[in-house]
């Protein structure tokens, strides 16, 4: 199945298409843009649960969804060379990025700081990637997604607001490798419909980007010199 074989089709259920864009566009636009411009002032995490609890309640009235949807776990049976062809390249392209940027800080948090290494490992999916994928796939396609002419302006769009969200890094590292990854999350998740895949996904870069070093440009003022 090409990228332009399925638009999303409307619900009828859904509040009125203007009530929604006004919707989206705070939530996955201005909100991030208000971030970065008070950063100093919002810090990192306020914004980003508010934000986060906002879109979990309305993907509660989200007609069509179902919380179960989030332990699917029968929904990654077939997906495993997926996931590691994924895995695969996700980490050529970001060891790549490490010996070319910072070679010296290669498996910088594991060599030097193993406890928070591990507390990364085990929390930042449960942190981190839940809230984001909740978002960014359910919320934004089901509730969403009938807005936007077709497949590839959906997926399109679904990547640059994630993106966007990860602005207040302010660094290319962080906004070029979250539209790409958005870009094969969002395609994952409007081909499949599987949270748990793409929450495999989305955990497995963000463990490979923490454990080589380069996670350094995914702390905020931490970018290396």
């Amino acid at each position: 199945m090409s990228l332009s074989d399925r638009a999303v089709a409307p619900d009828t259920r859904l509040p009125a298409r203007a009530w929604r864009a006004a919707e989206a566009s705070l939530l996955f636009v201005v909100a991030p843009i208000v971030h970065v411009a008070f950063f100093d002032i919002l810090g990192v995490f306020a914004p980003l649960a508010v934000v986060t609890a906002a879109g979990v309640l309305l993907l509660a009235i989200t007609p069509g969804w179902r919380w179960r949807e989030l332990v699917a776990v029968s929904s990654l049976r077939g997906h495993g060379r997926l996931i590691l062809g994924f895995t695969v390249v996700a980490a050529g392209v970001i060891f790549a990025l490490v010996f070319a940027l910072i070679p010296y800080r290669l498996f910088g948090l594991p060599r030097h700081m193993p406890e928070t290494w591990a507390l990364v490992m085990v929390f930042y999916p449960l942190v981190s990637v839940l809230g984001q994928e909740l978002l960014f796939r359910p919320l934004f396609f089901r509730r969403y997604g009938d807005l936007f002419a077709g497949p590839v302006t959906l997926v399109l769009a679904n990547a640059g607001v994630f993106s966007l969200t990860h602005a207040f890094y302010q660094n290319w590292i962080a906004l070029t490798l979250t539209f790409l990854g958005g870009l094969i999350f969002a395609e994952v998740y409007r081909r499949s419909r599987s949270f748990p895949l793409v929450f495999v996904l989305h955990t497995l870069a963000g463990q490979l980007i923490f454990t080589s070093g380069l996670g350094v440009y995914f702390y905020h003022g931490a970018i290396p010199q």
